[in-house]
Formats: C-alpha cells, structure tokens, sequence
C-alpha cells in the first residue's frame, strides 16, 4: 500500500484502523490530486472524523466529529475551526483541562473550550 510508505510517524503508532484510514484516503486523495500536501491533508481531514491526536498518537474519539455529517452531505468546508483534531464539542471542558495540564500548559481552568483546543493543538505540534 503506496500510503504506508507517506505515512507520517504519529499514525504509524495508533491504532491499526487509523493507519487504514489514513492509507487508504492518501492513495485515493493521491489518485485525484498527485504525491503531496494535498493528499496529505485528505488524509489527515479523514482521519479527524474518528480519531483524536493525543501526544504523539492518534485514539479514537468514541463518537463522531461533529463535522462528519457535514463531510458527508458534500457541503463542502466550513467556516468553523477544527481545532487539529480535537473533538472540542465532544469534551466536556474538564477533558480539555486535563489533557492541558498534561502538556504543561499554563492557567487552561481560566481558557474557554475554544481557547484551550488551540492551545492544545499549538502544544501538539
């Protein structure tokens, strides 16, 4: 699979069905667009639907993006953020907190759920 060789380190250790995601639209998104970052993003915007990044790792979110009916009514992007794959309006706040403090970030009890999503996703990176 063509898409195993692109495959970024983070998905390499998540879960196999992520890394089946992810393969299966970079070939697809590969097909239609060409080797590159664009392929590359269809990629990533699949695996968002399902998964979370957490650390150097992707797990399951247990429910639905909220973006993924969106997704498949092909209405195309929003104008709403994504936050890198937090699912910010499935975590509660306290979720978010937690998993603020756990990258060091300073005072996210005092951040609004937006706030604290691209904090979390800044510290990701």
């Amino acid at each position: 699979m063509p898409g195993k060789d692109a495959m970024p380190d983070p998905i390499k250790r998540s879960p196999k069905d992520a890394q089946r995601t992810w393969a299966k639209a970079h070939d697809s998104a590969v097909e239609t667009y060409g080797e590159g970052r664009r392929a590359h993003q269809t990629a990533y915007a699949a695996l968002k639907h399902k998964y979370q990044k957490v650390g150097d790792h992707w797990e399951p979110k247990g429910q639905e993006s909220p973006s993924g009916p969106r997704a498949r009514s092909g209405r195309g992007r929003s104008s709403g953020h994504t936050h890198g794959g937090i699912d910010v309006a499935g975590s509660s706040k306290q979720e978010l907190v937690e998993r603020a403090r756990k990258l060091g970030i300073r005072g996210p009890t005092s951040m609004r759920k937006h706030d604290l999503a691209e904090a979390i996703q800044r510290e990701e990176r």
